[in-house]
């Protein structure tokens, strides 16, 4: 039988050792991506480097079916489409916990295929098969970490559950600031390998931490999903599927805009901004950092606004977060128009840009996986769940589209670009909550 036992905070004790699990994997995940287009640009694309990658040349060939790209516009979509990947495989995931292996079974492996795709980054030549593997690890793993966090509340506990989905964000961003600090100094001292390589072993960690904490997770014993015989959807069922996927798409603004810092953001941050020594994948630490620090303050705004029955709904907050993404995006726009004497933007845009990404993230995506654990329905949960991946799929192989034409205009017109996808998405959203919000909650 499972144990959940209130803890900390008032919070089950699962969601912690759930928290510590995805963190790691997130430490890997942020850690290598902090590296991963400064080191496409800087040395694997050079001569001398190139050629040994196993499959480089064929995959630049499909990507130049417009015609030749920069090495730039390379990265840009090499980047876009593994982050992309490693967010569309959540879905299948979920089918293979719900259908086949099991939760547990299938975080484990998920762990596993994790940590030998980054002992396979620290070789050049196996460069293409480290992101399979890390692909098809994060999607076994994600997805159903995700997923058992909501199964630790009980059915009712809507506004708990989302303070802790708010938590576990906020454990996630611990290592996404240790990520690239870590890995990007160890890249700045020993070479790129040597930063690539240290997740491996914290993979392994994140494994140990999950089996240690399966009697606080529910349904954490299993060795086979529990085969439970479901009625068909019904009519309502379907129609409040249909109304989560489409509040789910709206989340596609913010995660066009948002990961455009992760990899294009790295090299505008490294070409012009005054950084005064610091490596530039440091700063993919910002936004996690501020998605930390934003954590209690935030918290206890919506717990005191419940209270009062004034704490705006997941849809709205939705909404809020995309917008707050897009304005995070202007003051990038601000500091490329106002450069120092020196020609460099002054790194207190780029620090205030990166910070309010971080806190606009804590408006739309916690909220929306507590959203639909609380409201899909019990025999498609797992799988909506992984499902809402599909928009950082998405986004991130738009924002490497997107990215692929950085080099052919000025930083402020690109950061415009990222700021109106952001605010647009955000005006669409508030314009269409009161419809949507008398939908979700409408009697079966």
């Amino acid at each position: 039988m499972t144990d959940q036992k209130t803890g900390l905070f008032g919070h089950p004790d699962g969601l912690y050792y759930l928290a510590f699990t995805e963190t790691w994997e997130r430490f890997s995940y942020y850690g290598m991506t902090a590296l991963l287009t400064l080191y496409m640009v800087q040395q694997l694309f050079l001569p001398g480097h190139a050629e040994h990658v196993v499959g480089l040349a064929s995959l630049r060939h499909v990507f130049e079916w417009r015609g030749p790209i920069s090495d730039v516009a390379f990265a840009s979509l090499i980047y876009g489409w593994y982050g992309g990947l490693v967010y569309f495989t959540p879905i299948l995931g979920g089918l293979i916990a719900d259908r086949w292996l099991g939760t547990k079974a299938t975080v484990v492996l998920g762990a596993l295929l994790m940590a030998g795709g980054h002992l396979a980054m620290t070789f050049d030549a196996s460069f293409l098969l480290a992101l399979v593997l890390l692909i098809c690890g994060s999607g076994c793993l994600k997805g159903n970490i995700s997923a058992q966090v909501g199964r630790v509340y009980p059915q009712a506990a809507e506004s708990l559950r989302t303070q802790g989905y708010t938590i576990f964000s906020a454990g996630i961003n611990v290592d996404a600031v240790l990520g690239p600090l870590t890995c990007g100094g160890l890249a700045a001292a020993y070479g790129w390998h040597v930063g690539f390589g240290a997740a491996a072993g914290l993979m392994l960690l994140a494994l140990v931490i999950y089996l240690a904490g399966q009697r606080h997770v529910p349904g954490g014993r299993a060795a086979r999903a529990t085969q439970v015989d479901y009625p068909p959807l019904t009519p309502a069922e379907r129609k409040r599927v249909a109304l989560l996927m489409l509040v789910a798409a709206f989340t596609l603004f913010p995660n066009v805009a948002y990961p455009m810092i992760w990899s294009i953001g790295t090299l505008w941050v490294d070409q012009h901004v005054a950084l005064g020594g610091v490596p530039a994948s440091w700063f993919n630490s910002v936004d996690a950092l501020a998605s930390i620090v934003a954590v209690p303050p935030l918290v206890a705004l919506w717990a005191w606004q419940a209270k009062r029955g004034r704490e705006p709904h997941d849809v709205t907050k939705i909404g809020l977060g995309s917008l707050y993404t897009g304005l995070s995006a202007l003051l990038l726009v601000a500091g490329a128009l106002m450069p120092s004497a020196d020609g460099k933007t002054g790194v207190v845009w780029a620090l205030a840009g990166w910070f309010g990404m971080g806190v606009a993230f804590l408006y739309y995506w916690p909220v929306l996986l507590a959203l639909i654990s609380q409201a899909a329905p019990p025999k498609l949960n797992a799988t909506m769940m992984g499902g809402m991946f599909l928009s950082f799929f998405a986004g991130s192989v738009i924002a490497g589209w997107v990215g692929s034409f950085y080099d052919q205009m000025s930083p402020a017109a690109f950061w415009s670009i990222d700021a109106a996808i952001g605010i647009v998405g955000g005006l669409i959203v508030l314009a269409l909550s009161r419809p949507l919000i008398r939908a979700l909650e409408a009697r079966d």
